[in-house]
């Protein structure tokens, strides 16, 4: 594994910018693989990590960049549910951590670093805080079904309301149809004519 300042200059990169979440992203993802033992999560061990982050901001960016998992890659899966938190799957031993920031951090940060303003505080503190103190670490046991393993390869199924194709068992059975989730009226967009 890298080490965090070269992950950090890393994710700045990728991100953009080098901001508080980056930080939090970076050490989190650190502190995942290295509880799960896994040294090259971007070579060798490529297949070996499942990601799930929890929010969807900056440190999400910052932990694709050191685990290597990725949406399209299926190895990264997220759950809109406005955490600072990730859970990092090794699919070979079936072991899994979630580790989520520590809401007392950002007090803690204000603390260490009073003169800064308050992402350079954070910046510069979530670099130096001892991983209890900025994480709750959690062993955990995720169930995995084969279609959401990387390299899954399902059998595709035809909407009969719209005609679209829905893979990975995305469908829902309604009214005695087939039907794709915006069709089974599960939307985020309505179509303008």
């Amino acid at each position: 594994m890298k080490t965090l300042s070269e992950y950090l200059q890393d994710a700045a990169v990728a991100h953009g910018h080098l901001c508080a979440g980056q930080v939090l992203g970076v050490r989190m993802a650190m502190l995942g693989l290295q509880k799960l033992g896994i040294d090259d999560p971007r070579g060798k061990d490529r297949k070996r990590v499942v990601t799930f982050v929890e929010i969807d901001r900056c440190a999400t960016d910052a932990i694709m960049v050191v685990t290597g998992c990725r949406l399209g890659k299926r190895a990264l899966k997220f759950r809109d549910w406005g955490k600072m938190a990730a859970t990092f799957i090794d699919l070979e031993s079936g072991k899994a951590v979630r580790i989520a920031a520590r809401e007392s951090s950002k007090a803690l940060a204000k603390s260490m670093y009073p003169e800064l303003e308050k992402n350079q505080q954070q910046m510069k503190a979530y670099q130096e805080m001892d991983e209890n103190r900025l994480f709750q670490t959690q062993w955990v046991k995720v169930g995995l079904p084969p279609e959401e393993f990387p390299g899954y390869k399902g059998e595709r199924i035809v909407c009969e309301q719209c005609g679209e194709g829905v893979n990975f068992h995305r469908e829902v059975k309604k009214d005695g149809k087939t039907l794709c989730r915006n069709c089974a009226g599960e939307r985020y967009y309505e179509v303008v004519e």
